[in-house]
C-alpha cells in the first residue's frame, strides 16, 4: 500500500499526547536520538499551523517552532483558528503534516484531538499505529514552566484526549533518572 505521495508506507507511526509541559517534545527528540534519523523521523501537527500563522502575521516561523514567550504570546489566536479550520475540514493539518513522511517510523510529537488519532488510524490503518499518553502532575510542569492560561489549558486542543481509554502505552514523566527507562519502554513500542 502506498500513500498519497508514492512514498512507502512507515511501518510504525508513533502518536505522542499530554498537556503542555509534560515531555512530549523531549521525550520525541530522544527517542529520534535513539532510533537514529536513518529509520525515524519527528513530525509535528503544529507546524503547518505555525507555518501559516507566521506567514500570516508576518512573525517568526522559528521561534513560533520553538518552546519559549514568543509562541506563547500567539498560542491562543493560533488556536482559536485552528480549531475553525478543523471544523472545515478535521485532518487538515494531520494531512499537511504528513506530506514529509518518508522514514520506516514515524514520531507525532503532538496529537492533541480524537480527530488526530482518527486521521492517523483511517489514513494509515490502525495496525502501524501507536498511541501514546505522556502525564505529568501539574506541580512537575509548572517546574518547566507552565502556567495555566484560560482559553488555552481549558479548551479542547489540551482536554479533548483527557477521556481517551485506548492508550497502547501510558507514562509518568516526572523524574530526569527515569527518563530511560521511558525511552526503552518508547524503543519496545515501536519494535513490535
Amino acid at each position: 500500500m502506498e500513500n498519497t505521495q508514492d512514498r512507502p508506507l512507515p511501518r510504525i507511526i508513533l502518536l505522542l499526547s499530554g498537556k503542555r509541559k509534560c515531555g512530549k517534545d523531549f521525550l520525541a527528540d530522544a527517542l529520534l536520538k535513539r532510533l537514529g534519523t536513518e529509520e525515524a523521523q519527528i513530525i509535528r501537527i503544529s507546524e503547518p499551523i505555525k507555518r501559516h500563522w507566521a506567514d500570516w502575521m508576518k512573525l517568526d516561523l522559528g521561534e513560533l517552532l520553538g518552546d519559549g514567550a514568543y509562541k506563547e504570546r500567539y498560542r491562543k489566536e493560533m488556536i482559536e483558528w485552528s480549531d475553525a479550520r478543523r471544523q472545515e475540514d478535521y485532518g487538515v493539518f494531520c494531512r499537511a503534516a504528513c506530506t514529509t513522511i518518508d522514514r520506516p517510523i514515524c514520531i507525532v510529537s503532538d496529537i492533541r484531538r480524537k480527530t488526530d488519532v482518527r486521521y492517523f488510524r483511517e489514513m494509515f490503518g490502525p495496525e502501524r499505529i501507536r498511541t501514546v499518553r505522556i502525564e505529568a502532575s501539574e506541580a512537575i510542569r509548572a517546574e518547566r514552566g507552565w502556567r495555566f492560561q484560560t482559553g488555552v489549558d481549558d479548551v479542547q486542543s489540551e482536554c479533548d484526549l483527557d477521556d481517551y481509554g485506548s492508550w497502547d502505552l501510558l507514562m509518568r514523566n516526572e523524574h530526569a533518572d527515569g527518563v530511560e527507562g521511558l525511552l526503552e519502554r518508547l524503543r519496545k513500542l515501536v519494535s513490535s
